[in-house]
């Protein structure tokens, strides 16, 4: 019989309570290329995802592979610099673990951030994208297998996955940075390859504005931990499978998302005061 997700959990957050400190706030995730938010972060508490019991390694390039704990813009939150992808081998419950590790670590807020691929002919490379929903290409998620009670439902809505509410808030936020900010939907695949163009134009057809390899995992775990979530995608290259696609390096999407990573501190500069309390 495999280790149930709650007994997972209870492992993961003993190994490293005692090191955490008072609860946080918020948690947020740092996508590719965007991990030096992380060096904002004040009196930072820092553990190795190898330091706590049971959790995977992050492996992708880019992703240091830490959680870093302390102060960032008034409030106190759990940093993921580096997250887990399905293209290592880890599995959806894998993923959902981390996450329902930053909800036992207090956070009631998750701000997701990732690099994408712009499939909107509208949307230019550096530019910043509010995720308003999301398309799961993937094909699984981290709810499959037994349910743990305690940690969430069996059958949890995903109506409104993207709190209306916190998008609202990051609007205002975007605006009194004077930062532009899209919005759109994020579709989800596992690669690591990228896309042939076909499936480019397949994305776009279905509704989506840009595409990665992260984040649908993550967002559906923290929904059903009872999480509100805030998705902010940098989008990295353009993607929309036409006739004047260009070929892409994984150098030049981490250099793009670089760009976009100092958009995103200006957004969460402004937002993160002005979050209300979401602690669970």
């Amino acid at each position: 019989m495999p280790e149930s997700q709650l007994a997972r959990l209870e492992r993961a957050h003993a190994s490293i309570r005692n090191r955490a400190g008072p609860p946080c706030d918020l948690a947020i995730t740092l996508g590719s290329g965007l991990g030096q938010l992380a060096d904002a972060v004040t009196d930072a508490t820092i553990i190795a995802y190898g330091e706590i019991d049971g959790l995977p390694v992050s492996t992708a390039p880019g992703h240091k592979g830490q959680l870093v704990i302390g102060t960032l813009f008034s409030r106190r939150v759990v940093m993921m610099q580096g997250r887990l992808h399905l293209y290592e081998g880890w599995t959806p419950r894998d993923i959902g673990l981390a996450v329902y590790l930053l909800q036992r670590l207090g956070a009631g807020v998750l701000v997701v951030t990732n690099a994408s691929g712009g499939l909107n002919a509208d949307f230019d490379a550096g530019d910043v994208m509010l995720i308003e929903d999301h398309l799961n290409f993937t094909g699984s998620s981290p709810l499959i297998g037994a349910n743990d009670d305690e940690i969430g439902l069996r059958f949890p809505d995903q109506s409104r996955l993207y709190d209306p509410g916190l998008r609202q808030l990051a609007v205002d936020a975007a605006a009194r940075a004077k930062t532009a900010i899209r919005h759109g939907i994020y579709c989800g695949v596992n690669g690591p390859e990228l896309e042939t163009s076909a499936e480019r134009r397949f994305f776009r057809s279905a509704g989506g504005d840009a595409v990665g390899m992260s984040t649908v995992m993550e967002v559906i775990a923290a929904n059903h931990a009872g999480m509100k979530v805030l998705g902010l995608s940098a989008v990295a290259n353009a993607a929309t499978g036409g006739p004047d696609q260009q070929p892409d390096t994984i150098e030049s999407v981490f250099a793009a998302a670089a760009i976009c990573g100092v958009k995103i501190t200006a957004i969460l500069k402004e937002l993160l005061p002005a979050l209300p309390a979401h602690s669970r």
